[in-house]
């Protein structure tokens, strides 16, 4: 029982935690003029995918790599599905061109990468396939290029926003150090309830990563995204999401990857294919009816599309 109520207090710790990391190096960043689709590139982006690393670095550790692939592939599909398909559907989202031509294909090349990283059996003829080392360092290295091309808008575009509240150094410095620790401990009860709730029930860690795990790692995005849309902050939005998605593939996903190789199931396939979907369905959207903005019936069909995805995994040979 004390499993299960850690689980859930687990969540309250992340969502907690990601909220003082985000407050406290936002307040950092703006005192040094940085514009706000800079902050949710980076530090926005790192602070509301801090529950998916937490959750990773505990599983890879543990050797719960399953838990590590799907949290990482449901956060994703969660982000744009479901997070950025309840935004849209509050206030619709104008983007930047910058971000329509590329920090969103960038987001679809983490997809279309990912895809070809874990198709071993199919492209190379091996017996199984893994998320190796290698791939991990292949990652950081996309991660490093996405960082160099951010810093860069941050010294051409400065576009420095009052909405982002100013706290003295040392509180958000505080608030920085109290949110990691809140992520660590949450991110622990987190991997230890789900991998006790799935061995109980017959669930596979990858079924768990996907749905459970993921929908409550994305929380953070959710609630940012949600209050960045009300706020009329467009820029923060899309930025939040699109930057998590390329820092959860990249940064979270590589880091992973190099404490432990990832064995990859061939039943994750049909996640992954959704995925790139999405990412896709996201940039061809952003040409349809007004354009580069995502509307209100956009943001209904990915939501359709998010319920449709959670129904087909819990009536699919996950449960196996």
């Amino acid at each position: 029982m004390l499993t299960y109520i850690l689980f859930v207090i687990g969540f309250i710790f992340l969502i907690k935690g990601a909220s003082y990391l985000i407050d406290g190096a936002s307040a950092i960043a703006k005192r040094f003029n940085i514009s706000d689709i800079v902050i949710g590139l980076t530090i926005v982006a790192f602070g509301t995918s801090a529950p998916e690393l937490a959750v990773n670095l505990i599983s890879s550790f543990h050797g719960n790599t399953e838990l590590a692939l799907g949290n990482i592939v449901g956060s994703n599909l969660a982000n744009v599905l479901l997070i950025l398909g309840i935004a849209a559907i509050i206030r619709p989202l104008k983007i930047k061109i910058s971000t329509v031509w590329k920090e969103i294909p960038f987001n679809l090349l983490g997809a279309v990468l990912l895809m070809v990283l874990v198709s071993d059996v199919f492209l190379d003829g091996t017996k199984a396939s893994f998320i190796s080392r290698t791939d991990g360092w292949s990652l950081i290295a996309f991660f490093a290029i996405f960082l160099i091309y951010t810093f860069g808008i941050a010294k051409s575009a400065p576009d420095p926003s009052s909405e982002v509240s100013k706290l003295s150094l040392p509180k958000s410095i505080l608030m920085v150090v109290v949110g990691l620790a809140g992520l660590t401990i949450g991110g622990q009860w987190i991997v230890d309830g789900a991998v006790r709730i799935a061995t109980l029930m017959g669930i596979s860690q990858s079924a768990i990563g996907l749905t459970i795990v993921a929908i409550g790692t994305s929380l953070p995005e959710l609630a940012a995204t949600i209050v960045a849309s009300i706020k009329k902050q467009a820029d923060m939005a899309i930025g939040g999401i699109i930057g998590s998605n390329i820092f959860n593939i990249f940064w979270i996903l590589g880091v992973s990857s190099i404490v432990r190789p990832i064995p990859v199931d061939t039943s994750s396939n049909p996640s992954l294919y959704l995925n790139i979907f999405a990412s896709f369905l996201l940039f061809i959207f952003l040409f349809i009816g007004k354009k580069h903005v995502l509307e209100r019936w956009q943001g209904l069909m990915f939501l359709s599309f998010y319920v449709c995805y959670i129904g087909f995994i819990f009536a699919s040979p996950y449960l196996i």
